[in-house]
């Protein structure tokens, strides 16, 4: 050994905290620990059948990979050893003293408020830390492949661990490769029995690639999984089971999935493809790398799962491509350029999407559940990916002023008399926009409009698109031309009384407002409130220049001020021309009260407060 000094470290803060959880948890399923630690196992085993490929050395005639579960009833531990890549002191510290993962903090305090965190666990990849449920000490003894020295790792959870060479006895038995030995707790014992620990294999763990070795007190050792690289079987041979257990294998996963895709491509290239699209979200959706988690195998050797086998719209989805033809020692630049990988990248992603089509006919249900999740993620696709735009429309489902939730081809099946437009409207609730003043128009006809409230959509919403020849136009942008559209509804009270005069109101307005607005004009939005705000017809959608603002916290331009001449508001200010500081008031209340339906502060909530107690005070003198 090359240094016999034990350390002590302290666990990074999200460690410690996340630690205190475990130990003190209340979780209903611990069973998890195991197949996380398996997971990690296998894990270990496929980087060192990776990095053999280029130092065949690493293997040589010892061990092949393999996973082995040791239950010890006497000493009242469980043993999880494989014969993989193992890890040196540093990486010791490194692996099992942080978590390396942005947004843990927010991870830890979902953690913490959910009921049952299992889910999270397994998604968020801290599956080591659930051990800690169930054992009140961990000993972790490694061997890196193609090196001497040994290392153990002690913790009981509290506040840090400890790293040293290990024993004479633990170097001599460790030749390569990790031990994992849980101290259980008393509550625990149960997973010392050989029956449970075949129940929990074969239920999560059962297609790992490797052998899991149960090494019973008494009798022989024996496998207890298939250890079958179940993508490159036969659909015919496989039940709704066996893809369950698969996608709870590979994604780490608890729910079922909404859609299995199962297939093998012939031809200049060979691959089989097994892909699982998830029933629900899983919690690092939207860190802002935007991976994937497809793995990519060659001759069902993994090779990474970081290979970007789909575009990052798609990156809920979770399993396995395995290649036949491409070479074992791919390198990341050569990830990045491989004209083959590439192929298979596009040929992939667009049977993706014929699947999802054909499950949106043939299953709504399903349908309805992948959209749900992930229709924020899919929606990124409809501005970046432009060869598929169309398809991705046709699959997008919108929430309309009908209350139902529905695709453009039932929209257009429902156009009005006269209407050439898909109408949309952007923002952050779905009742904030119910009650915007916008609708009013549209609504007096019967005019349904898309209501869009993830942050995708003011951007995806600006490419101008089309479906079916009809145009989709924001509500909040440009002219809107109404007047074709027959009313359906009876005219409001204020339609039946006299219209303001148009120019000179406008330009009392523009007076008073100044370049507080671009513009000030008359409504075809409008039919009983006074004003709205809107975008001209080029440059950004307010939606979207309002979360660029946020994000740059730059200034954003000034919108137009749309008003209703019919409404009591407006006459008024035509009414009070002579008193231009009465004409201000009422010309800023039209800006201000605008903004807060749009729910934007007014640009001086002070002057806003003083200016509206002032008219009130006004009214109430004269009533």
């Amino acid at each position: 050994m090359t240094d016999t000094a034990t350390v002590s470290h302290s666990f990074q803060a999200e460690v410690s905290e996340l630690l205190h959880l475990m130990v003190h948890s209340v979780y209903s399923e611990t069973d998890i620990f195991l197949r996380e630690l398996v997971s990690n196992a296998s894990d270990a085993c496929d980087k060192l059948r990776y990095e053999a490929i280029a130092r065949p050395d690493l293997i040589g005639e010892g061990e092949p990979p393999q996973i082995r579960i040791i239950p010890n009833k006497a000493a009242g531990t469980l043993t999880i050893a494989d014969s993989g890549i193992g890890m040196e002191r540093q990486e010791l510290i490194d692996h099992l003293g942080t978590i390396a993962r942005s947004g843990t903090k927010a991870f830890v305090q979902k953690l913490a408020e959910a009921k049952d965190g299992t889910g999270l666990i397994g998604q968020f990849g801290v599956g080591f830390y659930s051990a800690f449920m169930v054992a009140d000490r961990i000993v972790v003894i490694s061997r890196r492949a193609g090196e001497n020295d040994v290392w153990t790792w002690t913790s009981s959870g509290g506040a840090g661990f400890e790293v040293a060479p290990a024993s004479e006895d633990d170097a001599k038995r460790v030749t390569r490769g990790t031990e994992i030995v849980l101290h259980l707790k008393d509550d625990a014992k149960k997973y010392l029995e050989t029956y449970e620990i075949e129940r929990i294999v074969t239920a999560y763990s059962d297609n790992i690639q490797f052998p899991i070795m149960l090494v019973p007190e008494e009798g022989e050792p024996r496998q207890i999984n298939s250890a079958s690289a179940l993508w490159q079987r036969s659909k015919s041979e496989l039940t709704a089971e066996d893809y369950s257990k698969a996608y709870k294998s590979i994604a780490h996963a608890f729910d079922e999935p909404a859609m299995t895709l199962h297939y093998r491509a012939e031809g200049r290239y060979s691959y089989a493809v097994l892909l699982f699209a998830p029933s629900t979200k899983p919690f690092d959706l939207f860190e802002p790398a935007r991976k994937g988690k497809v793995k990519l195998y060659v001759r069902r050797v993994f090779i990474t799962d970081d290979a970007d086998l789909l575009p990052a719209y798609l990156r809920f989805i979770r399993g396995v491509i395995d290649s036949e033809d491409l070479p074992l020692n791919l390198s990341r630049e050569m990830l990045q350029n491989n004209p083959q990988l590439a192929q298979i990248r596009k040929a992939v992603t667009t049977r993706v999407i014929s699947e999802l089509e054909q499950l949106a006919d043939k299953d709504p249900d399903n349908f309805d559940k992948i959209w749900a999740a992930f229709a924020a993620v899919i929606k990124e696709g409809l501005y970046e990916d432009f060869e598929r735009r169309d398809k991705l429309l046709s699959l997008a489902r919108f929430t309309t002023t009908s209350g139902e939730r529905r695709s453009l081809k039932q929209y257009v099946e429902g156009l009005k008399e006269n209407q050439t437009e898909i109408y949309f409207l952007v923002g952050d609730s779905i009742e904030r926009l119910k009650s915007n003043p916008r609708l009013e128009a549209a609504k007096a006809r019967g005019v349904e409009v898309l209501l869009l409230t993830d942050p995708v959509d003011a951007f995806w919403t600006s490419a101008r698109l089309e479906f079916d020849g009809k145009p989709l136009k924001s509500l909040s942008q440009g002219d809107i031309d109404f007047d074709p559209i027959p009313v359906t509804e009876p005219k409001a009270d204020d339609e039946a009384q006299p219209a303001a005069d148009e120019a000179n109101t406008i330009a009392l307005i523009k007076d008073s407002l100044g370049e507080h607005v671009t513009d000030v004009k008359v409504s075809t939005r409008l039919t009983t409130s006074a004003s709205c705000l809107v975008a001209g017809s080029h440059g950004p959608d307010r939606e979207l220049e309002r979360i660029l603002s946020q994000q740059a916290r730059g200034a954003r331009t000034k919108p137009i001020l749309e008003i209703n001449l019919r409404h009591p508001l407006v006459v008024a200010v035509a009414k009070a021309a002579a008193d231009k500081a009465k004409v201000d008031d009422l010309s800023f209340l039209l800006l201000e009260q605008a903004q807060i339906l749009d729910g934007e502060l007014p640009e001086d909530p002070a002057a806003f407060a003083a200016r509206l107690n002032r008219l009130v005070l006004q009214g109430v003198a004269t009533a």
